[in-house]
């Protein structure tokens, strides 16, 4: 199996102001003159990590990154305001010309993969290549699934659920988003980062394959989990801004971008399903399907994204971007 490759450190890091309101935090990574690539974190709201550079050959790869808005290093921390997939796809043009990039590889999981579709679907002459893992695309029947009573991921964890529901008083938990909502908004801020840390405790610990219910999530730090979970309410609500079934309507746009899909067959965070309708849709992308949940750290994901990253190399390297 592929290993990601060695932990590696910006030659530059850099403030991209977008707005007013938004500063976003860029860096970049590997070799200069190498194939650009352009990493798009999940969440949304949950920022990029040095872990995430280590996907691609840094001596055939440009890595370019950037914390989204109210993610990371970016600021204001949290922010909703001037927050929608409208605007993130604006500031990925935005990074894009900052780093005077014609065309460049995309790459993105979870979020990022929704993120990426519709990216490239607004701008398909930018996109190289696509890789994508672990597909959301942002329907109301998958946000359901893992947030609320009636969708399914509650019957897979249900130690973890039960911390998540105990945060919440009965009578609200018919709409546990918006219910988590009001506390992630509300004017007490002691609140909100118990609530965040509910939330990102659910999430968090129900990425990987082999699950230890007592292991603590990823986000398990109130700067983190506020980030994470604020940002993600807010876009929840609201359908993560696209029209229903809009990345599936308009693949069209990008059947001639070749493209790799990779998704965990046990992926309980985002159900295979997503995948399966995607491909369907797309039948030019190359659909793999691997023993895994939805981390990206997961040893059979590692393997089909490095080899997925390595092939666009070869086939891209030599030709100008």
């Amino acid at each position: 199996m592929r290993e990601l490759y060695p932990e590696i450190e910006p030659y530059r890091s850099q403030r991209l102001r977008v707005s007013p309101l938004h500063e976003l935090h860029v860096e970049e990574c590997g070799s200069p003159d190498g194939l650009p690539v352009i990493f798009l974190h999940g969440g949304p709201g949950a920022g990029v990590s040095p872990y995430h550079r280590r996907f691609f050959d840094p001596k055939r790869y440009r890595i370019i990154l950037f914390d989204q808005r109210g993610a990371g290093q970016s600021t204001p921390h949290a922010e909703l305001r001037e927050n929608t997939t409208a605007h993130l796809v604006a500031d990925i043009e935005a990074v894009r010309e900052l780093m005077q990039v014609e065309r460049w590889v995309v790459f993105g999981g979870s979020w990022g993969s929704t993120l990426a579709l519709a990216y490239s679907q607004a701008h398909p002459g930018r996109a190289l290549g696509l890789v994508l893992r672990g597909i959301f695309l942002g329907r109301a029947g998958e946000i359901r699934w893992f947030n609320e009573l009636d969708g399914g991921a509650s019957w897979i964890f249900p130690e973890r659920w039960a911390r998540y529901l105990a945060h919440i008083p009965e009578v609200e938990r018919g709409e546990m988003i918006e219910a988590y909502w009001r506390r992630l908004d509300g004017d007490d801020a002691q609140a909100r980062v118990a609530a965040a840390l509910a939330w990102s405790d659910w999430e968090g610990g129900s990425t990987t394959l082999l699950h230890d219910p007592d292991e603590p999530g990823q986000f398990d730090t109130p700067e983190s989990a506020l980030a994470l979970a604020r940002i993600e309410a807010h876009y929840f609500r609201h359908q993560v801004f696209l029209q229903p079934d809009q990345l599936l309507r308009d693949v069209h746009r990008i059947r001639h971008v070749p493209a790799t899909i990779v998704h965990g067959r046990y992926d309980i965070i985002c159900p295979m399903k997503a995948a399966w309708d995607l491909a369907t849709a797309w039948p030019e992308a190359d659909l793999r399907v691997v023993l895994a949940g939805h981390s990206a750290a997961d040893p059979a994901i590692v393997d089909a994204l490095v080899g997925a990253t390595d092939a666009l190399a070869d086939r891209f390297a030599a030709q100008p971007a």
